[in-house]
């Protein structure tokens, strides 16, 4: 069964990217320090990493963070979504418009520009049609910005939600809660390694 799940990593003081994020900029001042232990020799945090792109069926993003892995200082050939990992999945771009060009048109992107829920079902096809394909089920990853997944969240479309909390404090930049209807979250698993606690939840709908 295809699940939709909210994954992204966080500061203590629940901010996503540091302050001045962009696709000149990346994830802003200090922002990089939250995707330490993607980069991390622990073998802990290499199952995560491993096992979070293994289950990905599609991803979804919106345009500001698409700008940003499709900008200067974004994905390449060894960094980015699976980079070195077991494949790489189909992308969905939330977006007013369609990008005029992609740098990284090696990538299978697909931009959807009539919302948020046709997004995650046009990535839920994806998912079935690529576990079909494999013969395994494979989820949809909603991997930011932390506005697509507040956004995913108070409209009812998340089915789980993984936090990789690090152990930074940005003082300011683009937080992952602003408020909102309340959600009750059930805690599936806390695993705590030398660069992140990864928390693992089912949300209730």
């Amino acid at each position: 069964m295809t699940r939709i799940i909210a994954d992204i990593s966080v500061s203590l003081d629940g901010f996503v990217t540091g302050p001045g994020p962009g696709p000149d900029s990346g994830l802003g001042v200090g922002g990089e320090a939250l995707h330490t232990w993607a980069f991390s020799d622990d073998p802990d945090d290499r199952r995560v990493l491993r096992e979070g792109t293994a289950r990905s069926g599609a991803v979804v993003l919106g345009r500001r963070l698409f700008d940003v892995v499709d900008g200067p200082a974004g994905w390449d050939g060894t960094t980015g979504y699976g980079a070195g990992e077991v494949g790489r999945p189909a992308f969905v771009v939330v977006t007013g418009a369609p990008p005029k060009t992609v740098r990284t048109a090696d990538l299978d992107w697909t931009f959807v520009t009539t919302g948020l829920a046709d997004a995650v079902a046009v990535a839920r096809e994806r998912a079935e049609a690529a576990s079909a394909a494999g013969e395994r089920d494979l989820d949809v990853v909603l991997m930011g910005g932390g506005a697509t997944i507040r956004s995913a969240l108070e409209a009812g479309l998340v089915d789980g939600l993984s936090l990789h909390l690090a152990p930074v404090v940005l003082g300011a930049g683009t937080p992952l809660f602003t408020g909102g209807a309340p959600r009750t979250l059930v805690q599936r698993e806390v695993l705590a390694t030398s660069t992140a606690t990864h928390l693992t939840y089912d949300v209730r709908r």
